[in-house]
């Protein structure tokens, strides 16, 4: 079968079979790979931790800059993959080609030049979002390794997306399997064998996006279908490029504030001692065992949703998001009952340095997440119905709505809390689970009148 035949294939699958099996065949793979990078994530952490905690601590902050930055990469894979699968779902694949070809040019393009910034001027530049002084002086190698793998991974955010948008979700989580395991592999290479420090926990990173990079530029040239990169299909022009930006744009900002913001609550958290925000990095590790669940079934949903918009399948997408809504509650509840027994064990895990058992550090990270975890399930609710909004196109919706978590529902309640109340860095678990249960409730809010919106156009489509 030709690779048009394939494409074409998945779109009927897509734009016909049961809503369920839809989501568990698109969705399932990237939820089961979220999950177990989370769980790779949690081991490179506890790689860190055997460092120091101090490490811990630097790679917590650090790894929220470098998302901040890396959200403009994110944000426009997010917003070409919608605008790819909306074509896709219409049938369109010339106009599929030339969004995929842009797309990837654009990428080439961003990461270089964010990396050429931000490389030299690590030190100003972490100074300026008021990193601590010690964190700095641990971890600015990192950081700019860090912004070296922007190059690479900025272009391998958008491979990953334009695959996700013609189905090839388990080929996805095969590739970020063995990219975990790459990374894997090497950081306990330098940590455990060569007892080297978080310097090198960046270059095993490095080294597995490099592995992806090579696969991809291996393998595209011999794609001959819809999604093929092609240098003649690059445009440049409005009515490609348009349509992208405007969709990259708010979702760029969105992920970019929302990292911004949780790096303002690791300086405020920074009060209580400079562990705690080691602590609140763990926290948010452990909680994404169950959230990251939700972030595959979000990046899968959304292409389905799209694609079936793009074919005036309203009703279908109404449908796609209620199944959807139903699995997310169902894992934040499985998440909250497993977390819930296992917690003291995981954070035991993460106080063990080379040196000793931080009793102090354990504590802390089971004070600030047995708060955390109670909004698991409201997350859920957030993420089905971000998938519903991206998937129309409602990205400034979902923008205002994560900016709320941070700028409204979080920032302020830390705030509030340090100054009024008594409370020491369990502060910080309280503040995560106001804004995560508050964001579940305002975008269930939110989505009502787009389900409107879509039983309108559903109701308009039937009538004519």
């Amino acid at each position: 079968m030709s690779a048009h035949q394939k494409d074409e294939e998945f779109r009927q699958f897509s734009l016909n079979a049961h809503p369920l099996r839809l989501l568990l065949t698109v969705c399932g793979p990237l939820a089961i790979y979220q999950a177990f990078q989370q769980i790779f994530t949690i081991l490179d952490t506890i790689m860190a931790a055997h460092v120091s905690a101090d490490a811990v601590s630097a790679i917590a902050v650090l790894s929220q800059i470098t998302l901040m930055i890396q959200a403009v990469g994110s944000g426009l894979a997010v917003g070409g993959c919608i605008k790819i699968s909306e074509a896709y779902g219409r049938g369109d694949y010339k106009i599929v080609q030339q969004r995929t070809s842009t797309l990837y040019a654009l990428s080439v393009i961003l990461s270089v030049i964010l990396a050429l910034t931000f490389i030299p001027f690590a030190k100003p530049f972490l100074r300026l979002l008021q990193t601590p002084e010690d964190l700095i002086a641990v971890g600015a190698g990192y950081f700019r390794l860090q912004m070296l793998n922007l190059i690479v991974s900025f272009f391998n955010t958008v491979y990953i997306a334009v695959e996700r948008s013609r189905g090839h979700s388990r080929r996805i989580m095969l590739l970020n399997m063995a990219v975990i395991a790459v990374k894997l592999s090497l950081s306990g290479l330098f940590v455990y064998v060569l007892r080297s420090g978080v310097i090198m926990i960046a270059v095993a990173t490095l080294c597995s996006q490099l592995f992806l990079l090579i696969y991809a530029l291996l393998h595209m040239p011999s794609d001959e279908g819809a999604f093929r990169f092609t240098s003649a299909a690059v445009q440049f022009r409005s009515r490609i490029l348009a349509p992208i930006l405007r969709l990259s744009f708010p979702v760029t900002a969105e992920k970019m504030l929302f990292a911004a913001g949780k790096v303002t609550v690791n300086s405020m958290a920074g009060v209580y001692g400079k562990l705690t925000a080691g602590a609140l990095g763990v926290s948010n590790n452990i909680g994404g065992l169950t959230t990251n669940w939700h972030a595959g079934m979000l990046d899968g949903a959304t292409s389905v949703i799209s694609q079936n918009r793009g074919a005036g399948k309203f009703r279908r997408t109404e449908s796609l998001f209620y199944w959807l809504l139903f699995i997310d509650v169902l894992i934040g509840v499985i998440g909250l009952i497993a977390v819930n027994f296992t917690l003291p064990f995981l954070a035991q895990v993460f106080a063990q340095s080379r040196e000793q058992f931080d009793q102090s550090f354990c504590d802390m990270i089971v004070a600030i997440h047995r708060w955390e975890m109670l909004g698991y399930i409201t997350l859920g609710v957030n993420s089905a119905c971000n998938a519903l909004m991206l998937g129309y196109g409602y990205a400034k919706r979902t923008m205002l709505l994560n900016m709320a978590r941070v700028f409204v529902f979080r920032i302020p309640v830390l705030w509030y809390l340090q100054n009024y109340t008594q409370m020491g860095s369990e502060a910080a678990g309280v503040t995560m689970m106001v804004s995560n249960i508050a964001t579940g409730i305002c975008s269930a809010i939110v989505v009502i009148p787009v389900i409107r919106e879509i039983r309108r156009m559903a109701d308009a489509q039937s009538s004519e």
